[in-house]
């Protein structure tokens, strides 16, 4: 059988998504056996393992031309995505087949985002899911303006008129406010061809398109080339001293040899001297291509820079709101640190408050605090740099970001910019005559932070008072933080909760930052139960201003001692969201001390902090 068809018309690109077992891998599957796109030894294969795998009886199981992983073809679901690449002698596709289960939206996700319409599915005998409008609602934030409801399965219900107009209508019902530019609900069966390639006999009482016919007639052209420039930097590319490019895909607008350019982060300006593309020189370049830029000025240019035109810049921010697509199993407190890539650009974020959660049966508004898998929101985001960024709505691919755990290099969520936050541009940090260093020196003393961190009880504060008291001693200037103690005060208006711990934590280290910039040794005493905000404040002292000292008391000593009673009440219920008992405890991984109070004295433990302590805290 011949496949090769000629192909030199509009590309679209569209995925399938909907509920687990709605039938999205076999309605591909179907696509391309009606089009006469499989090959023989292919098809011969997939009969085979038909036989083996297939969930469809003695038929041809089609889903199977898709789900390519063993354990998808063993369950008979998708767990990735899978793109295939066909054409009709009057468009070319690329599809993306998403998985429809829950846990798996990140991966629906990741198919949308490069979609210009989406085949939305749904069984006729279970009708439009909560899963069915999960993924409607992602995909119009991901910016898919062209959706079909695939009401699949529709022989299983007779071919029942009323069983499809139900469920079009609680399915537009939920839709229609989601700003989809066309919706185009049709009756398939994709095991049996009714609808897919040509109109079948067995629904007369449709009248719209068929499926193909729908796919290779949707208008979804959005002219990125009208739309200003944008040019995200990937590589500088400097191969000898005479030569300095910047390489990168043309995002949207076009530019042309002579053209005025800005760094829009730092607002360098330039002109475009030369640009070069795959076969070499060239006097323009729009939307799409992958090109070289050369400039006639050394200003500087880093990869993740947004080259931009003069007269129309993109926003520069370090704080803007956006919607969140929560993908981490691990709950997002606000607050916490990730980092964050938009276009080529990494830096340090946190979500600072969360606006409002959606309720994805009722699109309603609902506060929260936090954000559990898959949960969707609309959020603050501040960043550690200043960032070139557009709304999503307007660019996609410079208004478009994903945070990413800084621990397990997960992807933890996916987000779209919706406007950057305003902020007064004559805030700048202040530079003294008087620096950390010259006060100092009047101590004769290495000013730092000593962490100490462990369970209630383990005698972190003890030690602390005994190091301190020993360095007072010595002459040295000291300042100590305890957790009890700022609860009285800084921070009283903090609680337990997760959140409320990561932003107690964050305000002690902007604190302990202050004491060390006056010069003084700190002592900090804190349960301060997550790796991420120790890590979070590590990294606001120089290397060598922060030790990490580890009080592995074993929690079974922790609760016989139970110095106020604490663990008695939080193993009663009476204490919700004690670390050790309901909340956990992140112990650290390589601090740069481990003491253990079970077996040595609080006065053996304070010497070996203080033995660590004497060579780093005499003048230099």
């Amino acid at each position: 059988m011949k496949t090769g068809i000629e192909v030199s018309h509009s590309l679209l690109r569209f995925l399938t998504c909907g509920s687990v077992d709605d039938g999205k891998s076999t309605l591909i599957g179907r696509l391309l056996y009606d089009s006469r796109l499989i090959m023989d030894d292919t098809l011969a294969t997939i009969a085979k393992d038909s036989r083996k795998h297939g969930t469809v009886g003695e038929d041809i199981d089609l889903a199977l031309l898709v789900d390519g992983l063993e354990a998808e073809r063993q369950q008979g679901i998708t767990i990735d995505v899978s793109y295939r690449f066909f054409g009709t002698p009057k468009r070319s596709f690329i599809v993306a087949d998403t998985p429809g289960h829950e846990q798996y939206t990140r991966n629906m996700a990741t198919g949308a985002s490069n979609s210009d319409l989406a085949i939305i599915l749904a069984d006729a005998r279970k009708g439009v899911l909560t899963q069915t409008k999960r993924h409607t609602y992602i995909c119009s934030l991901l910016g898919i303006r062209h959706v079909v409801l695939a009401v699949n399965k529709i022989d299983l219900v007779n071919f029942d008129q009323a069983t499809f107009d139900r469920i079009v209508g609680d399915w537009a019902t939920f839709a229609s406010d989601l700003g989809f530019a066309s919706m185009v609900p049709i009756p398939v069966s994709a095991r049996f061809g009714d609808n897919i390639t040509q109109r079948s006999g067995n629904t007369p009482w449709y009248r719209g398109p068929a499926l193909m016919d729908h796919l290779e007639s949707v208008d979804v052209d959005q002219d990125t080339a009208s739309k200003p420039f944008r040019f995200p930097v990937q590589r500088v590319n400097r191969p000898n001293l005479d030569f300095r490019g910047f390489s990168g895909t043309v995002a949207s607008g076009k530019i042309a040899v002579g053209d005025g350019v800005v760094v829009a982060a730092s607002g360098q300006q330039s002109r475009v001297a030369r640009i070069l593309g795959p076969d070499g020189d060239q006097a323009t370049t729009a939307a799409g291509e992958a090109v070289t830029i050369c400039l006639a000025d050394e200003v500087d240019v880093a990869r993740g820079d947004l080259l931009a035109p003069l007269a129309d810049r993109p926003d520069v921010t370090d704080q803007f709101a956006a919607h969140l697509l929560w993908m981490d199993e691990e709950t997002l407190p606000p607050g916490r640190q990730y980092m964050m890539r938009i276009g080529n650009l990494w830096t340090t974020a946190s979500v600072t408050s969360i606006k409002h959660r959606v309720d994805i049966n009722t699109l309603e508004k609902a506060p929260a605090k936090k954000l559990d898998m898959n949960e969707i929101a609309f959020c603050n985001l501040s960043l550690a740099t200043r960032v070139a960024l557009d709304p999503y709505v307007e660019n996609r691919a410079t208004g478009a970001f994903i945070l990413v755990d800084r621990f397990t290099n997960r992807t933890a969520g996916a987000g779209m910019v919706d406007f950057p936050l305003r902020r007064a541009t004559n805030i700048h940090a202040e530079q003294f005559l008087v620096d950390k260093h010259a006060r100092a020196a009047l101590d004769h003393q290495k000013p730092l932070v000593l962490w100490f961190t462990g369970l209630s009880g383990s005698g972190k504060s003890t030690i602390a008072k005994l190091v301190e008291q020993a360095l007072h001693a010595e002459g040295r200037h000291t300042y100590a933080l305890d957790g009890d103690n700022l609860r009285h005060g800084l921070n009283r208006d903090l609680g337990f909760t997760d959140q409320d711990r990561v932003e107690n934590i964050r305000r002690v280290g902007e604190v302990a930052k202050l004491f060390v910039d006056a010069g003084l040794i700190v002592l900090c005493s804190f349960i301060s139960p997550f790796r991420a905000e120790r890590r979070m404040v590590r990294e606001l002292f120089d290397q060598d201003e922060f030790i990490e000292v580890f009080v592995d008391t074993p929690i079974e000593e922790c609760v016989r001692r139970d110095p106020k009673g604490l663990y008695a009440k939080a193993m009663s219920g009476a204490i919700q969201n004690f670390t050790g008992v309901s909340s956990p405890y992140e112990p650290p991984e390589n601090p740069d001390l481990r003491i253990n109070t079970a077996s040595d004295s609080p006065e053996r433990t304070a010497e070996i902090v203080l033995s660590h302590l004497r060579g780093l805290i005499r003048a230099g």
